[in-house]
């Protein structure tokens, strides 16, 4: 800890073994857990709780205020959990009044200047590619990739396991297990690549396709797709997580497939 190069505040909590690289500044009210390294020029600002074993690489900014006009200096914090790595320039603000904090899950990757905006929630095992911009509130489901420089609207969920394409304008949701693509943004298919990489079967996968063929393939509205899956498909918690996204939706989801497919 006894960095001649770096600035460490009195009131940060930082763990023994941390490393903390020349031309680095901590400020007050933050607290770093064990095995975590952290890059020259990097800024960890008020209200940063960091895990551990986390990598944090040069010119990252972690939890500066948000970039917000009704924010009013309240105390909110930006939590990272454990075995995350934050790459080049990365910008993560905290949260405000409205829910306190902005957080990014267990084991996720985010790559070089990526900005994840106040009171985002990223869940455990997400990737954020190069250049992605979440605004504020956006909600990011674990296991879930956001293709590099895609920028997500404000108070959009995407859900487990799903897959954005790179370049991607997200204005509506993303219901979990798809893959997005496509201007404006639709539905291209489940991630069944993804899917098979993280342990689901043969059977599970089609189970999921065909209740996304029910929703976005056979000409019926949200409300008759809906009845008709539950009404014939056997509950399993894969299709109560496609059931209740859909109907929890405040945006709206994403668009089916058209005619250009």
């Amino acid at each position: 800890m006894n960095q001649p190069l770096a600035y460490v505040h009195p009131g940060a909590k930082i763990a023994k073994n941390v490393v903390i690289e020349p031309f680095t500044t901590i400020h007050n009210n933050v607290v770093i857990g064990d095995g975590t390294w952290i890059g020259s020029n990097v800024t960890i600002m008020e209200g940063a709780r960091i895990g551990k074993n986390c990598n944090i690489f040069p010119g990252a900014v972690i939890s500066a205020v948000p970039q917000d006009l009704k924010f009013g200096g309240e105390d909110s914090l930006a939590i990272i959990g454990d075995n995350c790595t934050i790459r080049e320039c990365v910008t993560i603000n905290r949260g405000t009044i409205a829910s306190g904090q902005t957080t990014l899950g267990n084991n996720c990757l985010v790559m070089a200047t990526a900005h994840i905006a106040h009171d985002c929630h990223i869940g455990d095992n997400a990737i954020i590619v190069n250049g992605v911009a979440l605004a504020g509130h956006v909600i990011v489901g674990k296991y879930a990739v956001i293709g590099g420089l895609a920028a997500v609207h404000q108070f959009i969920h995407i859900g487990d396991h799903a897959m954005v394409s790179g370049g991607s304008l997200v204005r509506k949701d993303v219901p979990p297990f798809t893959k997005a693509a496509k201007e404006p943004l639709s539905y291209v298919g489940i991630n069944s690549v993804g899917l098979r990489r993280r342990g689901f079967s043969t059977e599970k996968i089609k189970e999921i396709q065909d209740i996304y063929r029910i929703l976005y393939q056979k000409n019926y509205n949200t409300t008759q797709a809906l009845g008709i899956i539950e009404a014939e498909m056997e509950a399993t918690p894969e299709r109560d997580e496609i059931i209740d996204f859909i109907r929890n939706s405040s945006r709206g989801v994403m668009k089916g497939y058209s005619g250009n497919y």
